[in-house]
């Protein structure tokens, strides 16, 4: 099993035990022992659904503090396009790309005009007759992390370039090199402003290879607090400072990404249950006649990343109002022909986090024990033992992680019992003497 490293962590100090986090993790990677939630880091995807439903804030994403850029010569943003979605009454880019500039960034490079280049070498790729249909995007870290680990049929069917970010990583390093030849690597810094814990999670791991070009990981809403404050201290009109269209803004929000292929035979879906029903039905093929496929692991889109501030929906409508008057695709590639570099050197690969062992035979043996445990639970699934579902308590028990009397309805049940033992061996203890008595007073009279 590979390392990997998480972005999503727990606060122990805030954790009181609860079981939210526990019933709508989507793959099963929390439990609760010694009543803190404890969380398995070979089934987390980091989609950051505990992030976002626990009521106590005790799941915190680890990004890089905004201070980080202090640390190179030449610092580039890179804004997801989420991030524009985030402020109330904006009606031009240019205030965050020139706040973004007053933050101390020495220039911006937007992940959405990427994302217009990706949209294009999409449109190329699927129609090719060599690729197996339906195509994946390979856009959100979470649905990647979910393939790899459940789906080994799928993974081929992955799309194979690289997603926006680490395109506009690239291109953002070139550009800076080109312009400043004077500064080594080490000297510039590319900082991606993240709306999702699976995005930092991607970066952390470098799943990119050697042309992983990010340096640090921001989330949206430090930046988004950052950003109101020298905004407000600006009262001029910037320039039109923009240089993405329609089509990469609307990357931000479900389906943007899927409808810009000028493809209709597309499916796009959000949040992380409907993606894995979705996923099911591609693996068990009950769905055809479709050529690409969206999903996302978070409601909305990226729009509704547990790093973000605003209501997912709300800032969709501002997405929407903001495209209005750009262009449709400002960027585009210069021919038709798809670079080796924007190709993604690591392909991904199947690492089941559920293998229950490596010999065959005693897989199928935990199997059946697991089934025949299960079978003598209550099948309530009340998460009082610590794992979200009977089936999960059952597979802890065979693989020596959790006993049996941690389910509190057979100890209440045992308990019950046990009293109603106690009840009668008292009631016993009280008849016995009782007869003895009775027998030896009949004794007397007849004698």
């Amino acid at each position: 099993m590979k390392e990997y490293k998480h972005s999503v962590t727990l606060d122990e100090e805030k954790c009181v035990g609860c079981t939210t986090c526990l019933k709508r993790c989507p793959t099963e990677a929390i439990r609760i022992k010694n009543g803190i939630a404890v969380i398995n880091p070979q089934r987390c995807i980091d989609c950051g659904e505990c992030v976002r439903v626990c009521p106590h804030k005790a799941k915190k994403v680890n990004t890089d503090p905004l201070s980080v850029i202090d640390g190179y010569k030449y610092k580039v943003a890179l804004p997801a396009p989420s991030l524009y979605g985030q402020f109330e009454h904006l009606d031009n880019i240019g205030y965050i790309i020139r706040g973004l500039h007053d933050l101390g960034f020495d220039d911006v490079f937007e992940v959405a005009c990427a994302a217009e280049l990706v949209t294009a070498y999409t449109r190329l790729y699927i129609k090719r007759e060599d690729v197996k249909k339906p195509v994946i995007s390979s856009a959100c870290p979470a649905i990647l992390r979910i393939i790899s680990m459940n789906y080994p049929s799928l993974c081929e069917q992955t799309m194979p370039i690289l997603p926006p970010v680490d395109i506009a990583a690239c291109l953002a390093r070139e550009k800076a090199k080109s312009e400043h030849p004077e500064l080594t690597d080490g000297d510039i810094g590319i900082v991606f402003i993240s709306p999702c814990p699976a995005k930092v999670g991607y970066v952390k791991n470098n799943f990119a290879g050697e042309r992983n070009y990010i340096n640090a990981t921001v989330s949206v809403r430090d930046v988004y607090f950052a950003l109101l404050d020298v905004m407000k201290k600006r009262k001029d009109e910037p320039d039109d400072m923009t240089e993405s269209g329609m089509i990469g803004i609307g990357w931000a929000s479900t389906g943007g990404e899927s409808s810009a292929i000028m493809n209709e035979r597309y499916l796009a879906a959000d949040g992380i249950e409907n993606c894995i029903r979705v996923l099911d039905q591609i693996d068990n093929e009950e769905i055809s006649d479709i050529d690409f496929i969206e999903l996302n692991a978070c409601s909305g889109g990226c729009v509704g990343g547990a790093l973000t501030v605003a209501n997912p929906y709300i800032a969709q409508t501002r997405l929407k109002a903001l495209r209005r008057y750009l262009p449709v695709s400002p960027n585009r590639p210069a021919s038709e022909w798809i670079p080796d570099k924007f190709f993604n050197e690591n392909k991904l690969e199947y690492d089941p986090y559920n293998l229950l062992s490596d010999d065959m035979k005693t897989a199928r043996r935990m199997m059946s024990d697991i089934e025949s445990i299960t079978e003598n639970l209550p099948k309530i699934d009340c998460g009082s033992c610590g794992a979200p579902t009977c089936m999960a308590f059952a597979e802890d028990i065979v693989k020596g992680e959790a006993n049996a009397d941690d389910c509190t309805i057979i100890m209440r049940e045992m308990f019950h019992g046990f009293l109603e033992q106690r009840k009668h061996k008292a009631l016993l203890d009280k008849l016995i003497p009782l007869s003895r008595e009775d027998g030896n007073n009949g004794g007397g009279e007849t004698k």
